[in-house]
């Protein structure tokens, strides 16, 4: 499915541990707790967390949407306690500050933004009481240039008051905050690095969008990118060591996806304990097509949760009518991450 490769082109001045698997019956049939012990670098001790894994499998399974060919739930280890899914679903919205382009967060005003935002979580708060809805900003912290820049990457990484802006935003409402990466010509490692001091707090997770991922030298916006699971796994190696540093809960890394070659070898993609990875339906279109690409690319692909993307003007054009949530909850997995542009 194709997607509009606007992201690059913003404002004319920018060019732009536990090893157990979750789900064994044995467990649920016997009321166990699993207990996650995580030894860091710099702690001696261990430290000892835990979580209900009868309620947690239960979770799963009503997330699967009782899906009866063994991909869902993912066997994966039980995440440290105090994990956001499945016991919550994020409702994101998504942009940059310096367009009105790239989604709803930067589009409008804030305040009228932020109660937009709020007024969607009520929705699929509504669709789906058993699951409790929470806001989020996602912000695209590095965004792909078609220009290459003085160092030839063809990545612009945003100043770091736009983020201290978005976290300032949150705040009054208690969203979640993500920063999203588009490397083009850069690398995950460096990329997700950079961004460190923003990931070590609590409340800020990961973005990573393999379109414009360019690794054969191509220009972002003249073909769609590429992440392997290698890459992928760089963003969680990182997130794992910021969350054992920091004694941190789990960090939620977020995969952008909307054909089948911008994700290689998703079998090899890491689970563990201190992260949570959704792969995200990306594209726009007809509710066929977009449904279509869930089913090809998420559903058939597990990897461990989903989400689903919403285009307030995409999503619409040519008569095609958006998504609600409660058909979106019908899906099998239910998506835990909506995001909007």
């Amino acid at each position: 499915m194709k997607k509009p490769l606007f992201a690059f082109l913003i404002l004319p001045i920018l060019f732009l541990v536990s090893s157990c698997n979750r789900g064994k019956a044995a467990d649920i049939e016997n009321g166990k707790d699993k207990t996650t012990t995580v030894q860091t670098d710099s702690v001696k001790e261990p430290i000892i967390q835990t979580i209900d894994t009868i309620d947690f499998n239960k979770r799963m399974v009503a997330l699967s949407n009782n899906d009866t060919t063994g991909r869902w739930p993912v066997k994966a280890p039980y995440p440290l306690a105090g994990a956001l899914l499945p016991y919550n679903r994020i409702i994101a919205y998504y942009g940059n500050l310096y367009s009105t382009r790239m989604g709803i967060l930067g589009e409008i005003p804030r305040a009228q933004m932020l109660k937009k935002l709020q007024g969607e979580v009520a929705k699929w708060q509504a669709a789906d009481p058993s699951v409790k809805a929470i806001p989020a900003l996602h912000y695209i912290a590095v965004t792909a240039q078609g220009a290459p820049g003085k160092d030839n990457k063809h990545r612009m990484r945003m100043p770091f008051k736009q983020i201290d802006t978005i976290l300032s935003w949150a705040k009054p409402i208690n969203a979640l905050v993500f920063v999203d990466i588009q490397v083009g010509h850069s690398n995950v490692k460096d990329e997700v690095t950079n961004l460190v001091q923003y990931l070590s707090m609590p409340n800020v997770h990961l973005g990573i969008d393999p379109e414009f991922s360019l690794k054969n030298g191509e220009i972002p916006g003249s073909k769609i990118g590429t992440f392997t699971a290698d890459d992928i796994n760089d963003a969680i190696d990182i997130l794992v060591d910021i969350v054992r540093k920091n004694k941190l809960t789990p960090k939620v890394l977020v995969v952008h996806r909307f054909t089948q070659g911008m994700v290689k070898n998703y079998k090899n993609i890491k689970k563990v304990p201190e992260v949570q990875i959704v792969m995200d339906m990306d594209g726009f279109g007809d509710k066929v097509l977009k449904k279509d690409s869930y089913v090809s690319y998420i559903y058939r692909e597990p990897v461990q949760f989903t989400g689903f993307k919403l285009f307030y003007k995409n999503d619409i054009r040519k008569n095609w009518v958006m998504y609600t949530p409660e058909e979106l909850v019908k899906f099998t997995p239910k998506p835990s991450y909506i995001q909007y542009q």
